[in-house]
């Protein structure tokens, strides 16, 4: 699956032994870095014409992965993914990456530790040479908690587009008509199933097909609607449908509906019972699939750089009193549509607005 392999770390190593470590197996070799890990900060030259987009995701340890679960290469993948996902919900060509990354001190000194930061490495790796997107620098640090204590990674992605051509969520309109890319559920899915198993899965024979271990960042694609002008606003499908549409509802000031019967519901998530199947689509999350919005007179293609596109509703003038968001069911009968994917804090939230009841 991942033929990449760091130099192996035969004896237990230092931060700075680790930092050469990485320096020497993530050579930048990219126009767009004049100087890369090594020094005090990186300097990155942006393509003529093109503005900097910047953005960061944090991977936590018991909230994002499990090290019971996850193998080490799904981490290393999607602490990567996360944030080149950001990149093309914004139709913007990665630059470098940058990565954070606090271990506990234990996993330095033995061998399994070793051996799990290799392959954490390997993961993020593999992605980043797909889309030609080098490590330029970051830091690391060892985590509190002494034996107990929690990996955490933040990575940085640097990114670039022409200027004041970026894909935003605001710029939607009534009118327009709603495309999902690829299919919704299925990460979602795929995770239900591994708590169900509850067993750690050693070794992934291939990243296609897990959803939810090694998602697709949708970078061509996103460039894609950048260059041939196929979109007003986009935003990634990470939070789940339900939340993300939220999000570009509120910055475009409009309401949106959806059509049920149009929803692209992946095939892991199908092997679950209607709702079920349902409710991984709306709320999920993880998908890292764009949905993005589009005038009525665009010929939109069936497909952008081999991935299926899916009209699933239309944007529409926002009225007061009116739901933010409307789903029509097979049965022709609207039903609100409320935020229910992912929210940090919500629960927290919700606890407080019991006690005040």
């Amino acid at each position: 699956m991942l033929p990449y392999k760091m130099t192996k770390l035969l004896k237990p190593l230092g931060e700075l032994g680790l930092i050469e470590q990485i320096r020497r197996d993530f050579t930048a070799s990219s126009k767009a870095i004049t100087l890369g890990i090594g020094d005090d900060c990186a300097i990155l030259r942006p393509p003529a014409g093109c503005e900097v987009l910047v953005t960061t995701d944090f991977t936590l340890e018991g909230r994002h992965f499990r090290r019971d679960l996850h193998p080490p290469e799904s981490v290393g993948h999607r602490c990567l993914a996360r944030g080149l996902s950001d990149l093309a919900a914004m139709g913007a060509t990665p630059l470098a990456a940058f990565l954070s990354l606090a271990l506990p001190g234990a996993m330095l000194a033995k061998s399994a530790g070793r051996a799990w930061i290799e392959r954490f490495f390997n993961g993020l790796r593999a992605l980043g040479e797909m889309h030609r997107v080098p490590l330029a620098g970051g830091d690391t640090s060892e985590s509190p908690g002494g034996k107990s204590g929690f990996i955490l990674a933040d990575i940085v992605l640097i990114g670039a587009a022409p200027k004041g051509e970026a894909l935003r969520r605001s710029g939607g309109a009534a009118g327009d008509a709603l495309y999902v890319t690829g299919q919704l559920g299925g990460a979602a899915a795929e995770l239900s199933a591994m708590l169900r198993r509850h067993r750690r899965i050693l070794t992934v024979a291939t990243t296609e097909g897990h959803p939810h271990l090694f998602p697709e960042p949708r970078l061509d694609v996103g460039e894609s609607l950048l260059r041939r002008r196929l979109a007003n606003a986009c935003v990634d499908v990470s939070d789940g449908l339900s939340t993300d549409l939220a999000h570009l509802c509120r910055s475009s000031g409009v309401c949106a509906e959806i059509e049920q019967a149009s929803l692209p519901i992946h095939p892991l998530a199908q092997k679950l019972d209607a709702n079920a199947a349902l409710q991984a689509a709306l709320h999920g999350g993880e998908d890292y699939e764009l949905l993005f919005a589009a005038p009525r007179s665009v010929l939109m293609p069936a497909s952008l750089a081999g991935v299926p596109i899916t009209r699933i509703g239309s944007l529409k003038n926002r009225r007061n009193g009116q739901p933010l968001m409307t789903m029509l069911t097979p049965d022709g009968s609207r039903v609100e549509l409320k935020p229910g994917g992912w929210e940090h804090f919500s629960g927290l939230a919700k606890s407080r607005k019991k006690r005040s009841r």
